[in-house]
């Protein structure tokens, strides 16, 4: 049954500076809350160029702060080019902070980046911190390589911080898949506050317009959002052109990131192979995961997601640098059984790409090779989030009656 909370308030952050996943993975437990509870609305703080190109339930908005873009080697840069970056980052602090005294939210939640992308929200979560506001970071089932993370953590003493500002810590995927902080020396404070909820789970959109799902039996091919999956692509177009018996029906998306150039190359290639239809983007990917038959694509969380929630036989090939959060995620996927894995040097032999192509139609779904596989994570949410509202409720009665 729907509970109710009067003026309910929940900030989220999403810094958004490569890819779709920390906007789509706010949107989803976003979309989730305000479903349960009446009353409650919503505010993502979006770094995504695109975050307008997405629908959202009523009482779910975003505020867009100046997108920052990161590099393939990792630094990063104002999209703005005119802008300098630090001048961008300035404004983006400004704008999370103002909009936190604005909203005076009941919970805050950080996506992924305890700080903030160069540690911009920290003046803010320590802000809200004063007025009472109950500050959650959510970690995916995975961050980085062990020793990668310590070393970019140790600089900003990140997990002293974690354990002075926050009160919860979710953790988006099973304890048994992997732990986010394995090998950091993890003070108590933080190690008593990981709170595993479990995958997100992900549900088709509420368009009542499906006619963007193709017709008919199709593998589909993504790369999230498309800003380093261009490798994917050509390696699949390579191999359909080098196995004449390749001819299952592939819908690929480049993703809304992908480099203009090498958008217009792939296309191009992929007009040739009349078993191959391409799209440059769809912002319901779950309606599309949900109508294919098999799905190809990188590593990342939210693909991830919706592979194992619309129980579909996968091929993962992973990003391996300049972080390895992917490779890990898949190897561990594939030691469930969950999925299939090629390395990218593996995946660029067009003829053993195209046999493993071949093959995943016929793969065992997800559910078939791990039976005890659950997809908890929106519904655990869901159930802490009305914990902490009704304890906040009890601290504001307190309040009163003195």
């Amino acid at each position: 049954m729907m509970r109710r909370y009067e003026n309910a308030r929940i900030l989220m952050y999403s810094h958004d500076t490569f890819g779709l996943g920390h906007l789509r993975r706010c949107r989803a437990i976003a979309h989730a809350l305000v479903q349960d509870y009446r009353g409650l609305s919503v505010l993502i703080i979006s770094g995504s160029s695109i975050a307008g190109a997405f629908d959202y339930r009523a009482r779910v908005d975003f505020v867009k702060i100046p997108s920052v873009i990161k590099l393939r080697n990792g630094e990063y840069t104002s999209l703005a080019r005119h802008i300098d970056l630090q001048e961008t980052l300035l404004m983006r602090q400004s704008i999370i902070r103002h909009t936190a005294e604005s909203f005076q939210p009941d919970i805050f939640i950080v996506d992924k980046e305890p700080l903030g992308l160069h540690a911009e929200v920290e003046d803010t979560l320590a802000y809200l911190k004063t007025k009472g506001t109950i500050l959650i970071l959510g970690l995916r089932d995975v961050m980085d390589a062990p020793h990668l993370l310590d070393a970019e953590w140790k600089r900003r003493d990140v997990l002293g911080k974690i354990g002075r500002l926050y009160d919860d810590i979710w953790v988006y995927g099973p304890a048994d898949f992997y732990n986010p902080l394995t090998d950091l020396d993890v003070p108590d404070q933080v190690a008593s506050k990981l709170n595993y909820v479990g995958f997100l789970h992900r549900e088709l959109s509420n368009s009542e317009n499906l006619s963007h799902v193709p017709e008919g039996d199709y593998m589909l091919v993504t790369p999230g959002g498309g800003g380093d999956g261009a490798e994917l692509i050509h390696n699949v177009l390579h191999a359909y052109q080098q196995d004449p018996e390749l001819t299952y029906k592939s819908v690929i998306v480049l993703g809304p990131y992908m480099p203009i150039r090498q958008r217009r190359k792939l296309i191009k290639k992929g007009q040739k192979i009349p078993s191959v239809q391409i799209i440059e983007f769809d912002n319901h990917m779950e309606d599309l995961v949900a109508g294919a038959k098999a799905v190809v694509a990188m590593a990342g969380y939210n693909t991830f997601c919706e592979i194992l929630s619309f129980d579909k036989p996968a091929l993962v090939v992973p990003r391996v640098e300049p972080r390895q959060e992917q490779l890990i995620r898949a190897r561990r996927g594939a030691e469930f059984g969950l999925v299939d894995m090629l390395l990218p040097d593996e995946a660029a032999d067009p003829l053993r790409l195209a046999a493993a192509l071949k093959a995943l139609p016929a793969r065992l779904r997800p559910s078939q090779c791990s039976p005890g596989l659950r997809l908890e994570g929106l519904t655990r949410i869901s159930e802490i989030t009305g914990s902490w509202l009704d304890k906040r409720t009890r601290q504001h009665l307190a309040v009163v009656e003195n």
